[in-house]
């Protein structure tokens, strides 16, 4: 019956008629339901958030870092339910520096903007500057990346056209790389955005009362110029927004959201957003939960004698707290609940949207055979690796969520002409952890290792192993939220996918280098050679 479906579905996508499904996720939804969400609206890590309305839509990006494909495009309708459209760019550049290893490296802080009938996307590169990609559609093609201006250690970027066709871009500073940070810049563009005029010019100090300031959102209002930005720190920092009647300040300052009593720390950096018909504002932001990443909130917002104050303010000094549930903003109707992509059934000619690689990829690395519903990864032979930190072709989507299940059935058909390829399942981080088929001289065994310090060059070691008598099986990795906040990893296989057996020891997921920890696919070889073997994905699911 699969194959039947995949072939109508084919065949549909040949004649252009089929748009793409709405997906609800089996373990996290925000829309209650009854006119009301919880947060966060995305349990994911969708880092550094920024968004735009263009109508009655919405566009989200985030931080993707060196994971490609890099910015990743959401759209709701609701601010609530999203689904993953696109993605702005499928290779990072400079190509030959990101076909290599480079965690941390990449797309911090992006922007999405709509000007003049086509959507731009500004980030800035901590080692190269600032790029800017455009799209008319958003998601269609976008445009190749621009360096609009090269630099080191400019971050956080946010442009700003004002009416007198102006353009200009405010940005953060990474002190790892300029030696110096809690400091905004701000630079003077061409009028179509795609060259800076001029250097940067410091527009505002933080080093006293707003600590490592970064990530700005610009904005111009009853000719005010807003920037909003977060200061504090990641985990434990605040909203502050700034204003002034002069673009190049001076600029006051206010903090207008903070923890306050909640549970939800350091609730800052995001994007400001009204409904269409201009009667409500919302704030969007990003709270960091170690090793789930950078989740997702969505805060009410109104406007106080020319501030914004953002989540509830119960005490009126004009600083808000955020709320866990509210209710859903007025956008004149209602939509049907949709949640970004997470399981796959790999029925497509196309890798699905919610997936990323380590580094840009090689064509070689799979084959999407949507013909037959599966995805087939080839063996990569990583030079110099160590542990799969060094390899680029692991296959990557964020955790969903704190408590959720992944099972996949993986056939695997390694090599006859050699022995020490494996594939499986990985839970990625600075520690990883791998549920593991492996081929060796006395055949395939079964195998649950864990590798702490990946980042410090740490070794796999062995927790337990069993011999195979089938190459086919069904993986499965449960991650469930402990007492102390920390992801816990347990994994079992099964060769009927009714009954599973438990397998290793229970691993702690450790985020990655400014991202949170990954679950995904893997399959390496042991040497350069001219050819390997193969494993073959039936499906992807995650589950409760």
């Amino acid at each position: 019956m699969k194959n039947i479906w995949t072939a109508v579905i084919c065949l549909l996508l040949c004649w252009g008629t089929v748009s793409a499904q709405s997906y609800v996720s089996q373990v996290w939804v925000s829309d209650l339901g009854n006119g009301k969400y919880k947060n966060p609206v995305l349990d994911a890590d969708y880092s550094d958030p920024d968004v735009c309305r263009v109508g009655d839509d919405y566009y989200m990006t985030s931080s993707s870092f060196a994971c490609i494909p890099a910015l990743q495009i959401l759209h709701s309708k609701d601010m609530v339910n999203w689904r993953i459209i696109g993605t702005a760019i499928e290779r990072l550049l400079p190509e030959e520096r990101f076909s290599q290893m480079q965690h941390g490296n990449g797309v911090w802080a992006p922007s999405i903007r709509y000007h003049q009938g086509e959507f731009y996307i500004y980030y800035g590169d901590p080692d190269t500057g600032i790029y800017m990609v455009k799209s008319k559609d958003p998601a269609g093609k976008w445009d190749n990346p621009v360096l609009v201006k090269a630099a080191k250690g400019i971050i956080d970027t946010c442009p700003l056209w004002d009416e007198d066709g102006n353009a200009y871009i405010v940005h953060g500073y990474a002190g790892s790389r300029a030696g110096l940070k809690s400091i905004l810049g701000l630079i003077r563009m061409t009028p179509d955005g795609t060259r800076a005029i001029g250097e940067s010019r410091i527009i505002f100090d933080g080093h006293i009362g707003n600590a490592t300031i970064e990530g700005p959102k610009f904005y111009k209002r009853d000719g005010w110029y807003y920037i909003f930005a977060p200061a504090g720190g990641v985990p434990t920092g605040w909203q502050t927004v700034l204003r002034s009647k002069n673009i190049w300040g001076p600029y006051e300052w206010k903090i207008v959201m903070a923890q306050g009593n909640t549970n939800i720390n350091g609730p800052h950096q995001g994007a400001w957003v009204d409904t269409p018909d201009g009667k409500e504002d919302w704030f969007f932001h990003f709270q960091d939960k170690e090793a789930y990443g950078r989740v997702v909130h969505l805060q009410p917002m109104k406007w106080v004698d020319g501030w914004p104050v953002i989540g509830v303010d119960k005490d009126g000094d004009g600083c808000g707290s955020p709320v866990y549930s509210y209710k859903k903003p007025n956008v004149g109707k209602t939509y049907s609940i949709e949640t970004p992509a997470e399981s796959d059934e790999f029925d497509s000619l196309e890798l699905g949207l919610q997936w990323q690689w380590q580094a840009n990829p090689k064509p070689i690395w799979y084959f999407c055979d949507g013909g037959n519903s599966l995805l087939r990864l080839y063996s990569y032979y990583t030079e110099n690796q160590v542990n799969l930190w060094d390899v680029p072709n692991l296959l990557l989507q964020k955790f969903p969520t704190e408590d959720f299940t992944v099972t996949t059935k993986v056939s695997f058909a390694p090599s006859s002409k050699y022995t020490g390829e494996r594939t499986g399942l990985v839970v990625m981080g600075a520690d990883y952890a791998v549920l593991a088929m492996e081929n060796r001289a006395d055949g395939l065994i079964l195998v649950q290792n864990v590798c702490r310090k990946a980042d410090k060059k740490g070794k796999e070691e062995e927790n337990a192993s069993v011999k195979l008598s089938d190459n086919t099986l069904f993986l499965r990795v449960k991650v469930n939220k402990d007492s102390e906040k920390e992801a816990i990893c347990s994994f079992s296989y099964s060769v009927d996918g009714k009954k599973f057996i438990s397998l290793g020891e229970n691993f702690t997921a450790k985020p990655g280098k400014w991202i949170g920890a990954k679950v995904g696919l893997f399959i390496t070889r042991p040497k350069a050679v001219n050819d390997g073997g193969w494993v073959d994905i039936d499906w992807f699911r995650v589950t409760k």
